[in-house]
């Protein structure tokens, strides 16, 4: 695939930003900061420029601007791709499909607000829509991810349903996307219900009296166990199989990542998750995300070319069957 390098480099700025304006966005949350401009959107507390009496305006207003100019980045992506791009280029559908999560990310967002889902609330809806919040932010970066990957001359191949690796990697990026909307609500319950301590958060956890919040918290850590270690495995059962002269800076760079999330969300528990620590394990996470994403996609290319390699092995060695 060929380079475009202007392109490519504005498309990794685009993701980067996106990261930071993630980042504060979790910041409003862990602060309780979510109702600092009102139930007004996209105004802040009824005016474009408001009065800044109150730190969590401040932050919320500083949200609420990067996230607008961080649309307006996305907008700028997808024209210079479609204008760089052939039809039917991988860039260009990736492009468009950043656009289309950014839109939903802009409206779950407004919902937040306009719904009274911030603050102290502490309801199902709040819940859920913090999870499907972190799932369409996932999907985001995946597809920012993606459109800079292929402008930088990385090969995005199509799922070979009849091949192994497709599945293992299909059951990674599921189980990673529901093991962060799982993180999205235990930082929600860490956030609204802090412990005092980890003998005493332990105790609420099982405790049948205390809020649905607490006594979920502890399935985020379990299934954090579990998808890490499938991580390892698939990854290292992908090497193996596909990867004759050793690993690359990715699979080292994946496996990094799993073992610092690991080790970061026990930090994070034992520490009664301070919001610093919330928004490094969040950062690790959406890195670890990416990087899977980015795996997968170079494993799918090198599926997709053996795949190809063995019809036309076939056809040579049977030329009458085809």
């Amino acid at each position: 695939m060929r380079t475009n390098t202007a392109f490519a480099n504005f498309a990794w700025g685009t993701l980067i930003f996106n990261l930071g304006v993630i980042l504060w966005g979790a910041y409003v949350r862990a602060s309780g900061s979510g109702a600092g401009c009102g139930s007004h959107w996209p105004l802040c507390n009824g005016a474009v420029l408001p009065r800044p009496e109150r730190l969590t305006t401040i932050i919320e207003f500083i949200h609420r601007g990067t996230s607008g100019l961080a649309f307006l980045i996305v907008i700028v992506l997808f024209l210079m791709a479609w204008r760089a791009y052939p039809k039917g280029h991988a860039v260009r559908r990736g492009a468009t499909a950043s656009v289309l999560f950014m839109v939903s990310e802009a409206l779950v967002g407004a919902g937040l607000v306009l719904f009274g889902l911030v603050d102290d609330n502490s309801s199902v809806a709040r819940a859920v829509t913090g999870a499907v919040h972190l799932g369409n932010t996932f999907l985001l970066l995946a597809s920012l991810s993606l459109t800079a990957w292929c402008a930088s001359g990385g090969t995005l191949g199509r799922p070979q349903f009849k091949e192994p690796a497709t599945w293992v990697l299909g059951l990674a990026l599921f189980g990673f996307l529901i093991l962060g909307m799982s993180g999205a609500v235990t930082a929600l319950g860490d956030t609204l219900y802090p412990s005092n301590s980890l003998a005493a958060g332990l105790q609420q956890d099982f405790a049948v009296t205390s809020h649905y919040l607490i006594r979920i918290r502890a399935i985020h850590p379990l299934l954090a166990i579990g998808v890490g270690f499938y991580l390892i495995f698939a990854s290292g059962w992908l090497n193996r199989r596909h990867l004759k002269q050793g690993t690359g800076f990715l699979e080292r760079l994946l496996l990094g990542l799993i073992l610092t999330q690991l080790i970061g969300g026990f930090i994070n528990v034992y520490l009664l998750a301070p919001i610093w620590m919330q928004l490094v394990h969040l950062l690790i996470a959406d890195l670890l995300w990416i990087a899977l994403v980015l795996y997968s996609a170079r494993m799918l290319g090198r599926s997709s070319r053996e795949s190809i390699i063995v019809l036309n092995e076939q056809a040579a060695i049977h030329p009458g069957s085809q």
